[in-house]
């Protein structure tokens, strides 16, 4: 990713994916103020993340750097002992938390960059969280008095008898 490919007055960025596709991203603004504070005043055409000799960061550095701050974070957060945390776990994360946020599911496809549906739908698994909270919409209220039963309608009985 190039500083070109953020635009801070929009809070997005040009992501180039697989096949060379191109999407635009939208950040936070606390996500931009750190950017502008870490490419300060490069050229738009460096990279926006460097290594530490001040080249591109690769994918697989990148993925080095999660796994270090993972195994850091594992001191304060136990529970991460028995997870494998990679760029792509922080993705499928990040899917998962918009699914629950209400974010619709296409939504979500064009954010990851899927062309299918049924690529995406691989994130949206449902779990407990989410399946309580579609019970709570359907729940019925207190003062909802139940149907009277069939039997109990002389109507529908004389209508039922006639037939």
């Amino acid at each position: 990713m190039k500083i070109s490919d953020l635009d801070r007055h929009a809070a997005s960025v040009k992501i180039t994916g697989k096949g060379e596709k191109q999407r635009l991203c939208p950040l936070w603004n606390v996500t931009i103020a750190a950017l502008a504070s870490l490419i300060g005043e490069r050229l738009s055409t460096d990279p926006v993340f460097l290594n530490r000799s001040g080249h591109a960061m690769t994918r697989f550095g990148i993925h080095t750097l999660v796994e270090r701050h993972a195994l850091t974070a594992r001191t304060k957060f136990p529970s991460l002992a028995s997870k494998r945390v990679s760029p792509h776990s922080i993705r499928h994360t990040c899917a998962t938390h918009l699914l629950r946020s209400g974010v619709d599911i296409n939504t979500i496809r064009g954010w990851l960059g899927h062309v299918s549906l049924d690529t995406t739908n691989i994130y949206a698994e449902v779990d407990l969280e989410m399946k309580a909270k579609a019970l709570a919409k359907c729940t019925l209220a207190d003062d909802v008095k139940p149907l009277k039963r069939w039997r109990e309608q002389p109507d529908l009985m004389h209508f039922l008898r006639s037939l």
